[in-house]
């Protein structure tokens, strides 16, 4: 535990602690071939869907908010159900509950972990977009949760994680940011596992 403290700050650290997992997930999501084809693609938009759906509560929570100013305005789960409807993709269904139930207060440093994840994903959504442009996908049809912040992927993902290493979270909660973090993955993956297949 001391020694994670001396890590530089806790978005290096849940970097750091969360490599392996998110290398599986990259590979999985490669591995399926998700964006030779506009089907795969549109697999892929379906998982995006299952895990926006799981956080969206966490964009509505009004502790989380003031932590991140302009946060509601972040949700990307409208966004996704827009290219679903473009690409004529059924929403998917039948999955079990949302993470994060809506109007349920979360634990915040756990959802500061799954906001890592979440967030995250717009740096790697940069190169994702391109891909998806080669299918004919654009910002405003079909790849719009891939769109980046208008002040850019890298300008946002600093201004997150600097928010997210002045969050005041007491030492002995800062396993759950970094639970959080790792259960954000291992839910992404089960969705990948489920509609990348």
């Amino acid at each position: 535990m001391a020694t994670r403290t001396l890590d530089p700050s806790r978005a290096a650290r849940l970097k750091a602690l969360t490599q392996d997992v998110h290398e599986r997930l990259d590979r999985s999501i490669m591995a399926a071939a998700s964006f030779s084809s506009v089907e795969g693609y549109a697999r892929f938009a379906q998982m995006q869907y299952l895990f926006h759906r799981d956080i969206e509560a966490l964009y509505d929570d009004a502790r989380l908010q003031a932590l991140f100013p302009g946060l509601a305005g972040r949700k990307r789960l409208g966004l996704v159900a827009a290219d679903l409807a473009d690409l004529g993709a059924n929403l998917p269904g039948g999955e079990d509950g949302r993470a994060f139930a809506p109007g349920t207060p979360p634990d915040i440093p756990t959802a500061l972990g799954w906001l890592y994840v979440a967030e995250g994903s717009t740096m790697g959504a940069a190169l994702l977009r391109k891909e998806a442009a080669k299918l004919g996908l654009s910002d405003e049809r079909g790849a719009r949760h891939l769109a980046p912040a208008s002040e850019g992927p890298a300008a946002h993902w600093r201004a997150f994680t600097a928010r997210l290493d002045a969050a005041p979270i007491a030492p002995e909660d800062e396993e759950r940011v970094i639970g959080g973090a790792n259960a954000a993955f291992a839910r992404v993956q089960a969705h990948a596992d489920s509609h990348l297949g």
